[in-house]
């Protein structure tokens, strides 16, 4: 039975045009019911995309309604999942932002990659829809766009172009009258966005679902219902663009007038690119899938959650060619080891899940080169886009695994040297835990069986059940045994049984 802290979520997404705040109970069959929504165009990524920092005045204007939705959020005793996209993203003071958002509004704020804004997006907009269906959603932010084909909840691949309305308006300066030469310029600009972002071989769809509220000014002010064609889009983008700004504020909301030029421009870009003849609007997205992350990582639907991430990870590692029989074997001891061993790591249960990722991953590097793999196998996890991992956590595990090997993880070290306390401590313990079940299969044949860990006063005792020759392992485990010892404080001893016959290291 959920408590009532997890029953009632609170989703707060920090766009580039404007923050939102969404507060839901969920229901019994597992529904959300709105119980707080607001929006205040704040305009975080004002300035952003020309100068590369986010100005004192916009930050203390952010932080002014994020103070705000924080105590809304403790009134409703909420749970809640904050989230900032493509301004705050490539904003350069972006860390300084985050930690003034914590200390001054004590809100964790988290800086999602684009591929994972693009999942959240997606699972707001399409939950509920048959397993089978096909769809296809486009999000037009203030940064970037959003393009996700799917069949019923779950994306089939996950795409951000770098280009929104805020960022094209301020590239090309079009909140007021535009001219037919800067349009043309516009939308061929726009058109090499797309190209270089997206395959040429995506599935084709005759509409897509438009889920932003760019996409829904536009079709309330140009389409039929909720539907606009491409033919009648063509002919908006010219209509609004030989409007003044006085005349356009006249049929949007003032501060989407200055940039609805930009988004329609984008619009009829990515309706060319993908072949469609029409888009169909609707009024979820980002907020909702921030929503209903935050329902499925509750205690009944962490497996789930857990599952899907453990998948994401593995379609990772089999892009690159990696050894998944090793990789499933090493996570397996390790997650062994930290289920067995948590009163000696006394890491929160969120840990597990980075140490699965980072062990599943730790070889990757050799798809680059086997020499120094750790290293290169840091720069593919922290650039790469894992959904169900935010930025930080991404970083963590790619932590975690490169330093599965060689020079122990140590504060001095260039790339560990700025995490909190509470992060080093982490990537410490769980580097100790990974690289024992890591020599335990040094051999890459995957000789144990079995393990059991328990502590003792001053040691952890490790009983493993092989079923060939470990001598190779024993040998590896004698070899970490002193990182263990600095990270734990715990020496540590394995045992090892085959046929009668024992060894211990």
């Amino acid at each position: 039975m959920r408590s009532g802290h997890d029953r009632i979520l609170a989703a707060i997404d920090v766009g580039t045009n404007a923050v939102r705040l969404e507060i839901a109970r969920v229901l019994s069959d597992g529904s959300l019911e709105t119980l707080h929504q607001e929006r205040d165009p704040v305009r975080p990524g004002e300035g952003v995309f020309a100068s590369g920092v986010l100005a004192r005045p916009v930050a203390d204007r952010l932080l002014g309604t994020l103070r705000r939705y924080a105590v809304l959020c403790l009134r409703y005793r909420a749970r809640v999942r904050a989230v900032a996209t493509s301004a705050v993203r490539e904003a350069r003071n972006r860390d300084a932002v985050v930690r003034r958002v914590r200390d001054e509004a004590g809100l964790t704020l988290e800086v999602v990659s684009g591929r994972e804004e693009a999942r959240l997006i997606c699972l707001g907009v399409l939950a509920g829809r048959p397993p089978t269906s096909r769809a296809l959603v486009v999000d037009i932010g203030g940064g970037s766009t959003e393009i996700a084909p799917a069949v019923g909840e779950k994306p089939t691949a996950l795409f951000s172009v770098g280009l929104g309305a805020v960022r094209l308006t301020e590239i090309f300066a079009s909140s007021g009258r535009v001219s037919r030469e800067r349009l043309a310029v516009m939308r061929s600009f726009a058109a090499e966005a797309f190209r270089d972002s997206l395959p040429a071989d995506l599935p084709r769809f005759r509409h897509a679902l438009g889920s932003s509220g760019t996409i829904n000014a536009i079709v309330a002010a140009h389409g039929d219902g909720r539907r606009l064609t491409l033919r009648a889009l063509d002919r908006a983008v010219a209509g609004m663009a030989d409007m003044s700004l006085a005349e356009r504020r006249r049929r949007f909301e003032p501060k989407r007038a200055e940039i609805v030029v930009a988004g329609a421009v984008i619009l009829e870009t990515a309706m060319r690119h993908l072949r469609l003849e029409r888009i169909v609007s609707v009024d979820t997205g980002l907020r909702d899938g921030i929503l209903r992350d935050l329902a499925r990582r509750s205690p009944g639907a962490a497996a789930a959650a857990a599952a899907d991430r453990t998948e994401a990870v593995l379609a990772l590692g089999r892009r690159f060619g990696f050894d998944e029989a090793h990789a499933r074997q090493v996570a397996r001891l390790a997650l062994a080891l930290f289920d067995q061993l948590a009163g000696v790591h006394a890491l929160a249960a969120s840990a597990r899940g980075l140490l699965e990722a980072a062990a599943l991953l730790h070889d990757l590097g050799h798809a680059v080169s086997p020499n120094r793999h750790h290293k290169h196998t840091y720069y593919l996890v922290v650039n790469a886009d894992i959904p169900g991992f935010s930025d930080e956590e991404r970083r963590l595990v790619a932590l975690v695994a490169r330093y599965h090997r060689r020079s122990p993880p140590e504060r001095h070290r260039e790339d560990l040297e700025d995490l909190s306390p509470g992060d080093f401590r982490t990537v410490r313990r769980l580097v100790a835990l990974l690289r024992i079940a890591d020599a335990l299969d040094r051999s890459h044949h995957q000789p144990v069986v079995e393990l059991r860990a328990a502590a003792a006063r001053r040691a952890v005792r490790v009983a493993v059940r092989s079923r060939g020759a470990v001598d190779l392992e024993l040998w590896d485990v004698a070899r970490e045994a002193r990182l263990f010892r600095a990270a734990l404080g715990r020496r540590v001893e394995v045992v090892a049984r085959r046929g009668g016959i024992t060894g211990s290291r």
